[in-house]
């Protein structure tokens, strides 16, 4: 078996924390257990010190009971991979093993190999057409990709970044960036052709589960152009292999800002209006949150009410704690460069998610706010 997150492993790595770990804390899903934050990698200089940063960061997370780890190929021009790499590398000498470590990263969007290359036009040009990895045709808003070919190009790419054998969480990146140029059954084809092989290197051992990570695809109410119904494409996943399909992951911006996922009914399943929190529970797909503090918007200056809710020392963990409450979300992702910020995020592990009650109080004050 190729090495990747296992019920054993991440069951192991959760007994590390035991009577550190509040109640809640671990949550199972699809034969792993995940923390409810996870770290993602996604801002930062593409340079050195950046990349020295995210592999202590990486690594302090790790060690503080957080096992969801989140890149993209484009984060940093392949250097957010490369630097989990160099932290996966230095887990393993501390006693960490990569069955307990659930690594997830995305593809779709075009990027250059670690640095902004003088010519663009003429890097992607000579690595990608003149390779035959894509045409121009198969690029929408200058620089979004999703065939076939394409997507085993970056996938190997990511498995040497990443140094690992098995990624297990594979994103399609902001999918619907396509809708912007192509009808929607064109989209759906081009789904269908995705799925297709991604469903082909779970079978080869090569990613464990993938999914969509998005940005506005599922926040969107029905009559926006870059609407997606998660049914629509469930249904395609359904079609090619069966009950025992592996598109179980989708992630999603969800916060005090944006809390789309729970509030708005745009997802339409069994005739039945749904949020996108239930539709993903209906259809037994994880549900991940990006974005948990908006880029540090939502970790300070929050209402009182919010305090009043969720009680905590400050305003970016009562934001976390929104965000890893709330109902049908696994894990909220929280964008962490700094060791320093990794200690104060992980706090959070000790204190039990936000009850029904309290979420309740939430938005009962916020309403009347």
């Amino acid at each position: 078996m190729t090495a990747s997150a296992t019920k054993e492993g991440t069951t192991r790595y959760t007994q590390k924390f035991s009577g550190r770990a509040a109640d809640g804390h671990f949550r199972e899903a699809h034969r792993m257990v995940l923390s409810s934050l996870g770290i993602g990698t996604y801002l930062g200089q593409p340079d050195e010190k950046t990349d020295e940063n995210y592999t202590a960061a990486v690594v302090a997370a790790v060690e503080n009971g957080i096992n969801v780890i989140d890149a993209a190929i484009n984060y940093r021009f392949q250097r957010s991979e490369r630097s989990i790499g160099a932290a996966l590398r230095q887990l393993a000498a501390k006693g960490f093993s990569r069955e307990e470590i659930v690594v997830c990263t995305k593809g779709g969007f075009l990027t250059p190999d670690g640095a902004m290359p003088g010519d663009p036009n003429e890097y992607f040009f000579r690595e990608y057409i003149q390779r035959g990895i894509f045409s121009a045709k198969d690029i929408v808003a200058g620089g979004h990709c999703m065939t076939p070919k394409f997507l085993k190009d970056q996938l190997g790419r990511s498995l040497r970044n990443l140094g690992v054998e098995c990624i297990d969480v594979y994103y399609l990146h902001n999918p619907e960036t396509q809708l912007s140029e192509i009808p929607k059954p064109e989209f759906l084809d081009r789904v269908r052709e995705a799925f297709e092989f991604l469903e082909s290197v779970v079978e080869a051992q090569v990613i464990r589960y993938y999914g969509m990570a998005t940005w506005n695809g599922f926040r969107q109410d029905v009559p926006e152009p870059d609407a997606m119904q998660l049914g629509e494409i469930a249904q395609i996943a359904q079609e090619i292999a069966g009950g025992m399909h592996h598109f179980r992951f989708v992630q999603l911006p969800f916060n005090l800002e944006m809390t789309q996922a729970l509030t708005l009914g745009n997802q339409t399943l069994r005739r039945r209006e749904r949020t996108m929190a239930q539709a993903t529970n209906d259809l037994d797909i994880a549900l991940i949150a990006s974005a948990s503090l908006l880029q540090g918007q939502v970790a300070r200056n929050l209402p009182g009410f919010v305090a009043e809710a969720f009680g905590l020392e400050n305003d970016a963990e009562r934001a976390l704690q929104f965000a890893r409450s709330s109902p049908g979300i696994t894990t909220a992702l929280v964008g962490m460069s700094r060791v320093e910020h990794v200690k104060a995020n992980s706090r959070l592990m000790g204190v039990p998610p936000a009850t029904v009650d309290e979420f309740s109080k939430l938005f009962s004050r916020g309403e009347s706010a």
